[in-house]
């Protein structure tokens, strides 16, 4: 399966303003091509960027502008064939079976096992994903960037990332480590930058996505971390900035895969 995918982004930034983005795709092996380009320009000239590793194959690109400026973002991709399966670290089979900022497992253990039960495994993985389908709404606009699992299952309503949010508690809250994967999703609409839950069973990662938006097959990752705490697209590290104009493309060459929710999908 070949991808290709894009962002542009332009934003205006303060004096004394530093940048952390994550637009590109994760560098993991397995894929047969891998093509991108990235450019940054602000005031006619190119910013100067620094490429910092992340975890999960994943690349912040970090940028610092002493005056405001005025900056676009040009990223594309194309990228040929699957990645490998990820291995499964003990630190990452730790780390994200706890509670974390947007996550919050340890306050909903109550409601995981009142509606799980006994439920295990990829079984677990299937009713969790059908569940919070079921229980939210998909409504643009609807949630705050201070929004956690808890407020997005009284509210009953959310985004992608409370989708998946909520999904990632209820996981942890019933011992299975899961994370959130930002992703390029074709198929996708509207097209936007789409975050998902990974989790950790039979011995590997799979993917879920409790908005069933797009094909999980035809993802490709950005990054991944606990929860958008740690996959944010842009962010500072000092001083502000105003996101102006946001475009994101991702598309096959050829058809979309069909989508079953009830099969195990590792992104890839």
């Amino acid at each position: 399966m070949e991808r290709s995918v894009s962002a542009r982004l332009v934003f205006k930034t303060v004096a004394n303003t530093k940048v952390a983005m994550a637009v590109a795709v994760a560098r993991n092996g397995g894929y047969s091509t891998f093509d991108e380009s990235l450019s940054v320009t602000a005031g006619g000239g190119q910013v100067p960027l620094t490429e910092v590793e992340d975890h999960h194959g994943g690349r912040f690109h970090y940028m610092e502008f002493a005056e405001p400026a005025e900056v676009t973002v040009e990223y594309a991709a194309t990228v040929g064939g699957k990645a490998d399966p990820e291995e499964a670290e003990l630190a990452d089979r730790i780390r994200y079976v706890r509670p974390s900022r947007y996550a919050e497992s340890d306050r909903l253990l109550p409601t995981a096992y009142a509606e799980f039960g006994g439920v295990r495994g990829a079984e677990l993985l299937h009713a969790v994903r059908n569940w919070v389908n079921g229980e939210l709404r998909y409504l643009s606009g609807s949630s705050r960037g201070t929004d956690g699992a808890v407020e997005t299952l009284l509210s009953r309503r959310g985004v992608c990332r409370d989708f998946a949010h909520l999904a990632i508690a209820l996981l942890r809250s019933k011992d299975i480590p899961a994370r959130l994967a930002a992703v390029y999703a074709p198929g996708l609409n509207p097209m936007d930058f789409h975050a998902v839950a990974e989790a950790y069973v039979n011995g590997a990662w799979h993917v879920i996505d409790p908005t069933g938006l797009a094909p999980r097959e035809s993802m490709l990752r950005i990054t991944a971390g606990r929860d958008s705490a740690d996959t944010a697209f842009l962010s500072t590290v000092g001083g502000s900035l105003i996101l102006n104009q946001l475009q994101v493309t991702a598309v096959v060459n050829g058809d979309l895969p069909a989508e079953d929710p009830a099969r195990l999908v590792q992104l890839g």
